[in-house]
C-alpha cells in the first residue's frame, strides 16, 4: 500500500458540519507532518492563513490523495477534475447518503489513520464521457453518476431515436432518458426505477424517465457501448443534457448526444471493512439478520 506525503483537501461550502470535519481532518493530516494542498473553497471554510489555496485544476498533478469533505456531490465534482489524472479520492460524509464519501464523521480518526497507514482498498469506478456540440463548437464533459436528456420545456415530454453500436433500437416519447454507470446506480437511476449494479460491473444502463409506453424498461449494454440519442426534429423539442446534475448543454432539435466509457477511471480509497453490499443495508435500509452489525 502506498503512503501519502501530499494530500489535497476539497470541501463543499456552507455548512458548520464540514467545517467541523474539515479542521478534524487538517489535525489529523498535520499531527503526521502530512503536507496538505487547500482547495480554495476548503481554504476559505477554514479561514487558513498560514498556506496557498489552488483551484483543482492546479491541484491534480500536485497531490498522491485528495480527501473530499462533504457529501457525494463533492466527489463527483472532484472525479472529473482527479480521475484524468490517476489521483485517487477519499470521501468524509457530511451528505445524506453518502454511497461514496463512506468515512462517517465520527469514524474521522480511526479510520483515516488507518488509510494513512496503508491500511485501504481501492476500487475503480468508471465515468461517462458525453459529446456534445456547442454553437458548431465539440465539449466533451462527463460524468461519475449519470448523462441525463431532457425535454428544455418541463412538462413537455421529449422525443428522440436511441441507437447503440450504431443499431436503431427504438423511438421514444417521454421525459427524458437516464445514462447511468454502475456507479451511478443507486443514485437518480435507482429513483426512476432502474436496477442496482455492482461497482465492478462493465455495464451501463438506460432508464426511460416516464416514457409514454407501457412497454418500456430499463435497458443494461455492455460498458464499451457507444450510445447515441437523436432529438426529434419537431419544433419546440429543444433538449437539456446535465451531466451529474452539476454541468448542463442545451442541444436544437435534430441534434445528438454521444455517451460512451470514458477511457481513464476514478479510484475511490476506502477503509477497512468496506463491503458494497453492506453499505447497500445501511443507506437504502435493507433488512439486516438479528445480530449482525
Amino acid at each position: 500500500m502506498i503512503k501519502f506525503k501530499r494530500v489535497g483537501l476539497v470541501a463543499r461550502s456552507g455548512s458548520e458540519l464540514v467545517l467541523d470535519s474539515l479542521r478534524r481532518v487538517q489535525r489529523l493530516l498535520r499531527a503526521r507532518d502530512i503536507e496538505i494542498l487547500m482547495e480554495d473553497t476548503a481554504h476559505a471554510l477554514l479561514g487558513d492563513q498560514t498556506g496557498a489555496c489552488y483551484t483543482q485544476e492546479a491541484m491534480a498533478g500536485q497531490c498522491d490523495l485528495v480527501i473530499a469533505v462533504g457529501g457525494d456531490g463533492n466527489i463527483l465534482g472532484a472525479a472529473r477534475t482527479f480521475a484524468p489524472h490517476g489521483v485517487p479520492i477519499l470521501g468524509v460524509n457530511r451528505g445524506r447518503l453518502g454511497f461514496l464519501a463512506d468515512i462517517s464523521p465520527d469514524d474521522i480518526d480511526v479510520k483515516l489513520s488507518q488509510v494513512l497507514a496503508g491500511d485501504y482498498t481501492t476500487e475503480e469506478h468508471f465515468l461517462l464521457e458525453g459529446e456534445v456540440s456547442i454553437n458548431g463548437n465539440k465539449e466533451v464533459p462527463c460524468a461519475l453518476n449519470e448523462v441525463l436528456i431532457h425535454s428544455a420545456q418541463m412538462p413537455r415530454m421529449l422525443e428522440f431515436d436511441l441507437y447503440v453500436d450504431g443499431a436503431f433500437v427504438y423511438n421514444q416519447h417521454s421525459d427524458g432518458l437516464i445514462i447511468s454507470s454502475p456507479t451511478g446506480s443507486t443514485a437518480y437511476s435507482l429513483s426512476a426505477g432502474g436496477p442496482i449494479m455492482h461497482p465492478s460491473l462493465d455495464a451501463i444502463v438506460l432508464v426511460p424517465m416516464f416514457p409514454h409506453s407501457l412497454n418500456s424498461r430499463p435497458l443494461v449494454v455492455p460498458g464499451g457501448a457507444e450510445i447515441k440519442i437523436v432529438v426529434g426534429s419537431h419544433i419546440g423539442t429543444n433538449a437539456k443534457i446535465s451531466f451529474d446534475s452539476q454541468l448542463e448543454f442545451e442541444i436544437e432539435p435534430g441534434e445528438s448526444l454521444l455517451v460512451r466509457k470514458k477511457q481513464e477511471k476514478l479510484k475511490l480509497i476506502h477503509p477497512p471493512g468496506h463491503n458494497f453490499y453492506g453499505v447497500c443495508r445501511s443507506k437504502l435500509d435493507w433488512a439486516s439478520r438479528l445480530g449482525e452489525s
